[in-house]
């Protein structure tokens, strides 16, 4: 029966099998840390992106924009039309139109700060929320046609399904890099097993011929390249951390670039990377001593 206080001790006389020191150990050691930094990132991306799409799919999804084009003369009479209808639609929790200032923020990315709103011919914007349960967008871009004609309704479909699904995409990315990592790891550890079993071919022999079975040999080596795993991985995590730790905190300006990090109870999930990279070790460990120690002569 596998218990686990007995595997992290070990056996004295089977842990001299493996080297504690050398190619593998490093190598292990490197790979598994440096597996671990990157799967933190990968985890950080992950769980960025995930909260991303959720805050564009809930803030595109409440609010629309009535733009409203008409004659210099008509836009004010027009304005309160638009708004007499919003106010009377079932599902809308708000309206309001947008001030020349709040418009003119709008536009400074592209024209710059000094844009004279009052003399170009700009829409009137207002801005539409609406409440749980959500309004009727073809009753209301019909309404809004009947008895506001220079009235077009935008419920930023358009521009929500993009958003939401190329962030949907990386955070599908941030998984599929995750179990990348693990693959990789696996593959290096499985190297690193393998290159000690072949440097330690004459000492296994002599067990063998002092009545060690195979499964003795091989748990010293699962042991050893499992916890060197672990080792090296929480080390990698440990780094990893440091560095989300000193990125930019998330700020409007910045978006998706500065709010790329952990928040809440999200930064127990690293701490669950070194156990699965010792789940991962063990699992290649053993199998890879197993195969070698069953084709030694």
């Amino acid at each position: 029966m596998f218990k686990l206080v007995d595997f992290v001790a070990g056996d004295a006389q089977a842990d001299r099998v493996v080297p504690p020191t050398g190619f593998t150990a490093s190598l292990t050691l490197f790979s598994a840390a440096a597996m671990g930094f990157l799967a933190v990132f990968a985890l950080a991306l992950s769980l960025a992106t995930g909260r991303l799409a959720d805050r564009w799919g809930d803030a595109l999804a409440r609010s629309s924009t009535v733009r409203i084009s008409a004659p210099q003369g008509q836009i004010d009479a027009q304005t309160k039309a638009a708004l007499n209808v919003l106010e009377t639609t079932r599902g809308v929790a708000a309206a309001r139109a947008l001030a020349d200032d709040e418009q003119r923020a709008l536009l400074e990315p592209w024209f710059g700060p000094d844009l004279p709103v009052d003399t170009l011919p700009i829409p009137q914007l207002i801005e539409v929320i609406e409440d749980d349960d959500g309004f009727d967008t073809e009753g209301l871009r019909l309404r809004l046609a009947a008895e506001v004609p220079g009235a077009i309704l935008d419920d930023h479909t358009r521009w929500r399904r993009p958003l939401v699904r190329a962030a949907s995409r990386l955070r599908l990315l941030g998984w599929l890099s995750l179990v990348l990592i693990g693959a990789t790891t696996a593959v290096m550890i499985t190297l690193a097993a393998n290159a000690a079993l072949a440097a330690n071919t004459q000492v296994i022999s002599v067990l063998r011929l002092v009545g060690a079975r195979d499964s003795y040999i091989a748990q010293a080596f699962v042991r050893r390249f499992t916890l060197r795993a672990f080792g090296g991985a929480a080390m990698g995590v440990i780094a990893g951390s440091v560095a989300i730790l000193l990125l930019p905190s998330a700020q409007a300006e910045g978006g998706f670039l500065t709010g790329l990090g952990f928040q809440g109870l999200n930064w127990f999930w690293p701490l669950t990377i070194p156990l699965l990279a010792a789940v991962v070790a063990f699992g290649a460990t053993q199998a890879a001593a197993r195969k070698t120690l069953k084709d030694m002569p």
